[in-house]
């Protein structure tokens, strides 16, 4: 009613119809952890860095090299149908100590990132500036300089007009810090007082000519370094308490689907990383996508001595729900060593793959089968037959397996709980990343009900909002039944939630569904009809 009636008339008022409505999350944004050869480190202000496209990933990370296994693994992912991919770039060493240096004068810039790939950058100053814009910021025509930066491999260049060293909008150090992806301020430099000397009395056109001759400022030093090599589980898991190393992903809103490709290409990524990554993504509710050891050379390899080695991953118990392993690797061609054909992890195809059943089916469609074809792959690097593949399936191992006409596919879909032996309820990956899809949206979408009366409207509302989510995704076929009660349920009234319960400011609300669980096993049976005898 309104606050306040004074005359005789007509009063309009507007009731909220008490729809809340729930929006599902994103279901394959998948995180990415390694080296990379440039771009922003897991302990910068600015990583982790969302990408969405391959070519996002060049730009910031650089391109294919083989020193850094990450890059194929995105690669990858994109070429199989991934959307949107989170990069934490880890570095090895004091990274603050490893960007090439500039001297221009009294100003010394620095690379935005560490590595050896600024030592290809050039830099120039010149004086050519505009005195309308100066006299616009109150300072001299001679307070401005123009900065231009290039690349000398990729050709990339950037260039910054009428910028000063006096505090102004065009300070050197605050343009660089908001537009450049090459230049920074050097850390341990203070502005100067007078800007530096134009070394050329014009702005660069880009031609060659210009940039091969001493008018340019080249690195002071060979203090650049690349990352060395990560050899412990520490380099990866970093600080929870810093948010370093895999717990960089605290800094993100969301992921759906984790990778971590071994360091170096041939090689193993840590058990003790897996383990912590694991314990992570239950945390987050994500999946970990595991890679095959390369001790699993073949079927007998990973079944021998009662499973030693499948045992030996150390990646048991109820988080193994949030993970799945895939075998064997795959043979896919190099572009940066001309083509030749070489072994890499799966992972960041089976995230492709995943992401493309997601946005072709739906999360509950298991991401298996004939249409689960691997993009970019030449072939596997293990053959396995249909006697070696029942070995494995019942052990909750994902078989990669190549089919005429259909090529290499994923032919597995079961978590590392998938074992037979355990009988779990998310025996199944489309089952898993299901409930771990309505945790997530339910999670976000009814965080209105905090500080909510706790009696029966708020009880309605949140079976009404709850309800319609829900029956959207019965609607889409996520769930078995033919009606919605036999697919699903949502509970919250004075049953779930007691006397007690709003005393203690605590509303609990139960939801049920029944999965579509995937047909893993298609039995046909055939008769012979005898012959009829006329009677």
């Amino acid at each position: 009613m309104p606050a306040t009636l004074s005359y005789p008339g007509v009063y309009i008022e507007e009731i909220s119809s008490g729809v809340r409505t729930i929006t599902g999350v994103a279901t394959s944004i998948t995180a990415f952890i390694g080296r990379a050869a440039k771009g922003p480190i897991d302990a910068d202000p600015d990583g982790p860095v969302i990408i969405n496209s391959y070519g996002d990933y060049e730009r910031t990370f650089g391109a294919l090299d083989p020193a850094y296994t990450m890059g194929y693994a995105v690669r990858d992912f994109y070429l199989n149908g991934g959307a949107q991919a989170i990069i934490v770039r880890l570095y090895k060493g004091d990274a603050a100590k490893a960007k090439a240096k500039f001297k221009l004068s009294n100003l010394t810039l620095e690379a935005a990132s560490a590595g050896t790939w600024a030592n290809q950058l050039r830099v120039r100053i010149d004086n050519q500036v505009s005195k309308e814009v100066a006299g616009l910021y109150g300072l001299a025509d001679t307070d401005l300089f123009n900065l231009t930066v290039r690349d000398m491999v990729s050709g990339k260049q950037e260039s910054f007009l009428n910028l000063s060293v006096k505090e102004s909008p065009r300070r050197v150090d605050r343009v660089l810090l908001a537009n450049s992806s090459l230049l920074r301020l050097s850390a341990d430099q203070k502005l100067p007082d007078e800007p530096p000397t134009a070394m050329a009395d014009k702005i660069p056109d880009g031609s060659e000519t210009l940039w091969d001759n001493d008018e340019t400022s080249k690195p002071v030093s060979t203090q650049a370094v690349d990352s060395a090599a990560l050899t412990n589980d520490k380099e990866y898991l970093g600080s929870e308490d810093d948010k370093t190393g895999i717990y960089a992903l605290k800094k993100v809103d969301l992921f759906n689907l984790l990778c971590i490709p071994p360091d170096v290409r041939g090689g193993d990524t840590l058990t003790t990383v897996y383990q912590a990554a694991m314990a992570f993504c239950v945390d987050r509710r994500a999946l970990l996508i595991v890679d095959a050891p390369t001790t699993w050379a073949s079927a007998n390899a990973i079944t021998e001595n009662k499973n030693e080695k499948l045992t030996n991953l150390g990646l048991a118990g109820p988080a193994a729900r949030n993970a799945a392993v895939f075998f064997p690797r795959v043979i896919e061609s190099d572009p940066a060593r001309q083509g030749q054909l070489d072994t890499f992890v799966p992972c960041g195809i089976v995230a492709g793959v995943m992401a493309r059943t997601d946005t072709q089916r739906g999360v509950w469609k298991a991401p298996a089968g004939l249409d689960a074809a691997l993009n970019g792959v030449q072939g596997l690097a293990t053959v396995l037959t249909d006697a070696e593949n029942g070995m494995l399936n019942p052990l909750g191992v994902n078989c990669l397996r190549s089919f005429p006409l259909a090529g290499p596919v994923v032919w597995g879909s079961r978590t590392l709980r998938g074992s037979d032996l355990l009988a779990d309820d998310y025996k199944y990956i489309p089952v898993r990343r299901l409930a771990l899809y309505i945790e997530e949206s339910l999670f976000r979408g009814t965080q209105w009900v905090v500080f909510e009366p706790n009696d029966n409207p708020l009880w309605a509302q949140i079976r009404l909002n709850v309800g319609a989510f829900m029956q959207n995704l019965f609607r889409q076929g996520a769930f078995q039944g033919k009606t919605p009660t036999d697919a699903y349920f949502v509970k919250c009234d004075s049953e779930t939630t007691t006397q007690n319960d709003i005393n203690l400011g605590i509303v609990n609300i139960v939801v049920g569904f029944a999965p579509l669980k995937p047909a893993e096993f298609v039995v046909i049976q055939l008769q012979q009809m005898a012959g009829q005898i006329q009677t």
